[in-house]
């Protein structure tokens, strides 16, 4: 059944309610107690908001969260987001009246469980990384990449330093160049090789005392990792640069490899996808950065520390970058996190890593036995990218075409066009949670959508056909962009 739904305001009715309140009191008085500090953030018109009653607003809201892909629905290959599925576990454990209803600003005595797990997670982090101290302060991934660049930045000007450079492989994640630049670097792109990772030489003529750091993605966006790093990482010591390690993937080394053991000075963590908290849609997300002992004293906002079976939140040191969030960060998001890597424990955490791995290669290996070809075709850790090209010159199907087909097979899309180096990108990560059998049908789709592309064309270019909505003009939307409603449309 294809569900069509009209926006809410279209359903309105003049008079309709989902609710009764009381009467109120007669606030003037009040309101012309405080009416300078607050003219300017009240409203001289009634919000214009829609009538309905409470059944209509639940049904309209059901229907919608019925057309919408999720990945308790079904398969979500986004490459480097890692939409794994979330164990229903940890919503259990965010929601315990303990953790639900209490307030950051309640003495420390009063939340000793809170702080607990949040110290405890802290440490969980740090062996995972191998790093020596975590902040759990940063909102997402591309914040924990701001504030471990801010961090870099503070260690260089307290030695009197002036850096410019952050080195950033091309195989990077989007957000690198961008927090780079937010922390006041100017971004320089290092080439991959024809292997797909960091091209040493190149790396060579880049570094010179000016290089506060390089940023990596390991493995990398092409799934591949940087067998290199330990040269890698001397060469940019050696002239006084610090490591940075982008966590988005570490859903691939997992109890094999600690980034603090290969010369990474500070790393990024994704809560929300490594640990199987919920993420899109906007969030909510947590990206902890963990440094080695010598950058301790930068680290923002508070840590937790335990004295005698007790649990105090503490300054960080004098040279801290400051505080990046209001707070402690998402609370709720950490425990799901800490759920998540309780129930696995220390003596399973490895499979997380192995599966992950064997999934990705065996998902590999079927898309290239279907027609599709792999521009890096060595042994990719948790995920791979494919390549379109060669469907689109030989049939004039695009990857956007292709993405757009596998919707109607009740799949969820790869990401596309990225990485950047890779013409026609279709970068595929299966995560560890998928059975072979999902692998399986995904493979089948994408080989139907290839022999589609030679006998029927048209059906992959206007595709899709059976979503609520069909095919739109992108460009048109984007031109066109409408984010507020207006009665003029009814």
């Amino acid at each position: 059944m294809i569900i069509k739904e009209d926006i809410i305001f279209k359903r309105s009715k003049k008079g309709k309610r989902a609710f009764n309140l009381p009467e109120q009191e007669d606030n003037s008085a009040l309101f012309e107690k405080f009416s300078d500090e607050i003219k300017d953030f009240v409203s001289e018109e009634e919000p214009k908001l829609p009538e309905l009653s409470e059944v209509d607003v639940i049904r309209h809201f059901i229907r919608l969260s019925n057309m919408n892909y999720n990945v308790d629905l079904g398969f979500y290959p986004l490459g480097s987001c890692t939409m794994k599925y979330n164990p229903k576990i940890n919503e259990v454990v965010a929601a315990l009246p303990g953790f639900r209803h209490i307030h950051p600003l309640q003495p420390d005595h009063t939340v000793q469980g809170a702080l607990r797990l949040m110290y405890e997670l802290s440490q969980f982090l740090a062996e995972i990384s191998g790093m020596d101290s975590v902040t759990l302060e940063p909102a997402a991934g591309a914040h924990g990449e701001l504030t471990g660049i801010k961090i870099i930045k503070k260690y260089h000007e307290t030695r009197g330093e002036k850096r410019k450079y952050i080195l950033v492989p091309d195989s990077a994640h989007g957000t690198n160049p961008a927090s780079t630049t937010l922390a006041g670097y100017i971004a320089k792109t290092i080439k991959s090789n024809n292997l797909g990772m960091i091209d040493i030489k190149e790396l060579e003529k880049n570094l010179n005392e000016e290089v506060a750091g390089l940023m990596v993605t390991n493995p990398n966006t092409l799934g591949i990792f940087e067998r290199e790093i330990k040269e890698i990482a001397e060469l940019v010591h050696k002239v006084g640069g610090l490591m940075y390690m982008d966590g988005a993937n570490l859903n691939a080394l997992l109890g094999y490899i600690r980034p603090g053991d290969i010369g990474f000075d500070v790393i990024h963590f994704n809560l929300h996808k490594t640990f199987s908290t919920p993420h899109g849609g906007g969030g909510p997300g947590s990206g902890p950065v963990g440094v080695k002992a010598f950058l301790k004293d930068f680290l923002p906002g508070l840590l937790i520390e335990k004295i005698n079976e007790h649990y105090i939140r503490k300054e960080t040191g004098k040279n801290s970058i400051g505080k990046v969030l209001a707070f402690f960060g998402h609370f709720a998001v950490m425990v799901k996190a800490y759920t998540y890597i309780r129930m696995i424990g220390k003596e399973h955490i490895k499979s997380v890593s192995e599966n992950a791995v064997l999934n990705a290669n065996y998902l590999k290996q079927l898309l290239k036995e279907a027609g599709y070809e792999i521009p890096y075709d060595s042994i990719p850790m948790h995920e791979f990218v494919a390549t379109g090209a060669p469907i689109k010159k030989k049939y004039g199907i695009r990857t956007l075409d292709i993405a757009k087909r596998l919707l109607d097979y009740g799949v969820h899309a790869p990401t596309i066009y990225f990485p950047l180096i890779v013409s026609e990108a279709l970068m595929i990560e299966p995560t560890e949670t998928e059975n072979i059998e999902t692998l399986e049908y995904f493979a089948q789709v994408m080989k139907k959508i290839l022999d589609e592309a030679a006998t029927n064309p048209e059906i992959v270019k206007t595709a899709p056909h059976n979503t609520p909505v069909k095919r739109l003009n992108d460009v048109y939307a984007v031109k066109n962009l409408k984010v507020k409603y207006e009665e003029s449309e009814e």
